[in-house]
């Protein structure tokens, strides 16, 4: 595993204080499962009649964790329950071994922390094809549960990095008939990110009430307006979990609540958001908006396929407003796309239209905007009214410094 890397010039100031979630504690731990002297276990316990819901990765070789996650939901909620994950290992592509080891870890936290097995969900993430030393793990629940604590949140946050060069946090409230209700959540992700869930573990909490039927389906629309619309390398991880649970504490119930999940809406945003900034050798943080598509599914289409670009996003990295790459990955996309009715600006820029540059386009206006940090890159098709938005992030030579001694 490489070394300590240096924290991305594109990362928040500061973990934001997280607001305390009744019905939620958390604790970390060093367990020595791959790094050694830092955390790398995390333990959450959810009180009684929290509901549960998930949203994972649709990789074919996807981790016997998220596998044992997704039999899970939906299941009864009267009882507490627990999420355990540990980094530094993706307990993926282990066969048999894999399953063993979450058995017994659900068995243990569930002795150990009071609560179901079968309301213990778990996530691993790391290096694949390692057989996971879960006994070392499992030595650590007694600290573990000792330790939980409601305002532990940065420090669980903080267990569950591999290649993070920050950890990533957010949170939202909403006033909802006079009572407010929080929501709070951690991330992890920097390489390895791509849509179809976004190696990215995403843990979210509210103490709104809501049962679990609706609230698995608010996580899925959020999840792809959300998570399903950001990529770093174009690669889907085995692990990617995203678990939100609802421990119903506030008493509110926010079925089918317009402000709730306008907040929820803006907390995985903004997780999705810092897992880009913390993109793997990042230094830019890439938006790009495509309107006049002839739907919202070829807009996103042509999104991916800008943002995906190696191309494209190294002529980012090197300041290069080199429109011409912008151009190719619209036609090689696959989605309805008319070169005579396409145009393109960077920024305010406008730098082509009607299949050709713009008459008034300045090459040094648009080397001069493509030094900032946050740049956005705007395309209209001219087809119909199909519009989407893709977040990503440039592409350095420090990726490839990073992945080539990643199990180093």
């Amino acid at each position: 595993m490489v070394g300590a890397l240096p924290v991305s010039p594109l990362a928040p100031a500061a973990f934001p204080e997280l607001p305390v979630i009744d019905g939620v504690a958390f604790a970390a731990v060093a367990a020595g499962v791959r790094y050694k002297n830092r955390t790398d276990v995390m333990l959450a316990r959810l009180a009684p009649g929290t509901s549960v819901a998930g949203v994972f990765t649709r990789s074919s070789t996807r981790s016997a964790p998220v596998l044992d996650c997704q039999a899970k939901l939906g299941g009864a909620s009267d009882d507490g329950a627990a999420i355990l994950v540990n980094s530094g290992n993706a307990n993926a592509f282990t066969g048999k071994h894999g399953l063993t080891s979450v058995a017994e870890i659900c068995a243990a936290v569930a002795e150990r922390a009071g609560v179901p097995a079968t309301r213990v969900f778990t996530a691993s993430t790391g290096v694949i094809g390692e057989k996971l030393p879960h006994d070392r793990i499992v030595a650590k629940l007694d600290t573990l549960v000792a330790a939980l604590s409601p305002e532990a949140g940065e420090a669980a946050a903080r267990a569950i990095m591999t290649t993070d060069t920050f950890p990533k946090g957010a949170s939202a409230s909403a006033d909802i008939d006079g009572q407010t209700v929080k929501i709070a959540g951690f991330a992890k992700g920097s390489g390895m990110i791509a849509p179809d869930m976004a190696t990215m573990l995403v843990y979210i909490f509210t103490d709104a009430r809501i049962g679990e039927k609706p609230l698995q389906a608010m996580l899925s629309g959020l999840t792809d307006q959300t998570f399903n619309c950001i990529t770093v390398d174009s690669d889907t991880s085995t692990s990617d979990s995203l678990i939100l649970a609802a421990t119903g504490a506030s008493g509110v119930d926010v079925t089918d609540n317009a402000q709730f999940e306008d907040a929820l809406h803006g907390v995985m945003l903004d997780l999705a958001h810092q897992v880009v900034r913390d993109g793997e050798g990042a230094t830019k943080f890439v938006e790009f908006c495509v309107t006049g598509a002839s739907s919202d599914a070829d807009a996103k289409t042509h999104g991916l396929a800008m943002a995906n670009s190696p191309l494209v996003k190294t002529a980012i990295a090197g300041e290069d407003p080199n429109w011409g790459r912008i151009v190719m990955a619209i036609g090689k996309s696959g989605a309805p796309a008319d070169r005579d009715r396409l145009s393109i600006r960077f920024g305010d820029i406008l730098v082509a239209k009607d299949g050709w540059v713009n008459p008034d386009y300045s090459e040094e206006d648009a080397a001069a905007y493509m030094k900032g940090q946050d740049l956005v890159v705007n395309v209209d098709l001219g087809l119909g009214t199909g519009t989407a938005t893709v977040w990503t992030c440039d592409l350095t030579h420090a990726y490839i410094d990073i992945n080539a001694d990643y199990r180093s």
